[in-house]
């Protein structure tokens, strides 16, 4: 399995505010970034998985709407998460 419970803990530990906080936009969109990654990876060897090809796009999908929410609501925070996860708009 790609995502353990430790990598997890590690991506929470630092973009969240602490280890323990899961729900926090910083925290999520690193997780949907990780998670990204590694489906772009698979899709350039699998090209035909259109399962997987759908569920990249559904996170692509909610990654956007949380970084247009913690755009809205506070940029510096934006701006410091879009430079750590080199994401670019």
């Amino acid at each position: 399995m790609y995502l353990t419970a430790e990598k997890k803990q590690d991506i929470f530990a630092k973009y969240g505010k602490e280890a323990k906080n899961t729900g926090s936009s910083e925290s999520q969109i690193a997780l949907f970034s990780y998670r990204i990654n590694h489906l772009t990876e698979h899709l350039k060897t699998n090209r035909k998985d259109f399962g997987t090809q759908k569920a990249l796009l559904k996170l692509v999908g909610k990654r956007r709407r949380l970084l247009d929410y913690l755009k809205e609501r506070e940029i510096n925070r934006y701006r410091e998460i879009i430079k750590d996860l080199n994401i670019r708009k």
